[in-house]
């Protein structure tokens, strides 16, 4: 099978937010599989048993990219490269992010310093601190290699000022994520005519319900109406971007038992007609023949 042929999308956690409850999903982190390369968007807690689940070898591990530092998207990136590193990973990895990624990494290594070095000692690893590169990036080129272009976007997240979407492209196919943001119109004109916008999702009726278990439901609430998009501004966004498919992601709520598949298409359908994917935990999205199909779905 030719690398154009294997490319995917695969959902490997698909809740907004950190908290994790019996039988619920897994917190932020994708896949990405285009022109050859394993690219993970984001490290959720979660995102290195959804790797090895999606089968992917975590020696084969290439290229990571945060959005924003929230632990939701970041908690996990130092535990899957020093997994993989145990794992025989032997090859660089370059991690992108936003400001801080690099202070992050450095502090986790000291974290781990103990493990690291006797490790390198005893098993004859190579140093884990020489393997990985960490660039940290602002708005605009991120990467332009082996013909995989990345740029970014600075979305509306308050109150962190470093949240990006990002837009892979490589053989004429283009997938966009939107990170997490509040409704942003400009991500229409970044997304436009991708093959598929990965954008968060709100259900208001289920926030209601969220705040109401939670200790601080009035200050959360206020978080989460600032700073993340209801189902329906997803789809205008999908909308005006002219969209080949829109998955909607990072779901609030992912894990009320009152809410399922139908009341996010019901909502989005409000403002998006075309092809519409609702993220689940380890849910693979082909791209194939320019198109995009949701497993064995054609929503």
């Amino acid at each position: 099978m030719s690398a154009e042929a294997a490319d995917r999308l695969v959902l490997l956690g698909s809740k907004g937010g950190p908290a994790l409850r019996p039988g619920g999903p897994w917190p932020s982190s994708s896949l990405l599989e285009l022109g050859g390369r394993n690219i993970v968007v984001d490290c959720g807690l979660g995102v290195t048993r959804g790797l090895v689940d999606a089968g992917i070898s975590l020696k084969a591990l290439d290229l990571v990219f945060i959005t924003h530092l929230h632990s939701d998207h970041v908690l996990e990136l130092g535990p899957l490269i020093h997994t993989a590193w145990t794992a025989g990973l032997a090859t660089p990895v370059t991690v992108f992010g936003p400001p801080g990624t690099g202070r992050y990494w450095q502090q986790f290594c000291q974290a781990m310093a103990f493990d690291i070095e006797i490790r390198i000692v005893d098993e004859g690893r190579p140093d884990i601190r020489d393997l990985i590169k960490v660039e940290e990036f602002a708005e605009g080129a991120v990467l332009n290699e082996r013909g995989l272009t990345v740029t970014t976007l600075r979305v509306d997240h308050p109150p962190v000022t470093d949240c990006f979407a990002l837009r892979f492209e490589h053989g004429g196919r283009s997938v966009v994520f939107s990170a997490d943001t509040a409704f942003f119109p400009p991500l229409a004109g970044f997304a436009r005519g991708a093959d598929i916008l990965v954008h968060e999702a709100m259900l208001a009726e289920g926030v209601e319900r969220l705040v109401a278990r939670t200790g601080n439901g009035a200050r959360l609430r206020e978080h989460l109406f600032a700073s993340h998009s209801l189902a329906e501004e997803a789809g205008r966004i999908a909308s005006d971007a002219d969209m080949r498919r829109l998955v909607l992601n990072h779901l609030i709520p992912a894990d009320d038992p009152a809410i399922g598949e139908a009341d996010w298409t019901d909502a989005v359908r409000k403002t998006w007609s075309g092809d519409l994917t609702i993220a689940r935990d380890g849910l693979v999205v082909q791209l194939s023949g320019g198109e995009a199909a949701s497993g064995e779905e054609t929503a």
